[in-house]
């Protein structure tokens, strides 16, 4: 990919998760980006290719992410806690708008979402889920591939707002308790002990 196109994938990038997708037009993406729209088609055939390839570029930013952390030597527990974390933050910064956007407006490019994040997310678990066994932190007799389908499964709920309406529910802190769920189900008595002591030194 070459340096103008990647600058302007990045940019757009943020501009859709600051305002939302289907409020800007080429037009305005262009005149937000401070580039002609010439350029702009010269990268991109229409709206719906800038869009699928802004969300397989920020697949490929959570995925590099995530590895990093996985990479960085951290007990299983921790390792959860500090993916959660990233996750939270890239939600953060995210416009309310952006699911139902690409869900209605994008289709081809939230299946390609939905599909990266889903395989990446299953890996990430399952992985995790062995790693905490073989420390002892995770129970010894789980089923790997029963509880990754059901972390899976959870984590479609929290996106669901008939299940957690956004007026009712911060997407953040139910990603917390979901993280606080899926560790306390699968933990060891040396993992709740562990889970114990973080929390009795955070409180501190």
């Amino acid at each position: 990919m070459d340096i103008k196109k990647k600058d302007i994938l990045e940019q757009a990038l943020k501009l859709f998760m600051r305002l939302g997708i289907k409020s800007m037009t080429m037009d305005e993406v262009a005149t937000q980006l401070r580039v002609s729209k010439k350029t702009l088609y010269e990268h991109f055939t229409d709206k719906n290719d800038l869009v699928e390839q802004a969300v397989t570029m920020i697949c490929d930013f959570h995925r590099d992410t995530i590895t990093s952390i996985c990479e960085r030597g951290l007990n299983a527990i921790d390792e959860n806690e500090e993916i959660t974390r990233f996750i939270v933050g890239q939600i953060g910064q995210m416009h309310p708008s952006v699911q139902f956007d690409l869900q209605k407006y994008h289709p081809r490019a939230w299946e390609i979402m939905e599909h990266r994040e889903r395989d990446d997310i299953y890996s990430c678990v399952s992985t995790n889920l062995r790693k905490g066994v073989v420390e002892g932190l995770y129970r010894e007799d789980l089923d790997a591939e029963v509880i990754t389908r059901l972390y899976l499964a959870r984590i479609d709920s929290t996106w669901d707002g008939r299940v957690f309406p956004p007026e009712r529910f911060s997407l953040p802190d139910v990603l917390w308790k979901h993280l606080e769920y899926h560790i306390r189900g699968i933990a060891s008595k040396k993992g709740i002990a562990y889970l114990e002591k973080k929390a009795k030194k955070e409180r501190a």
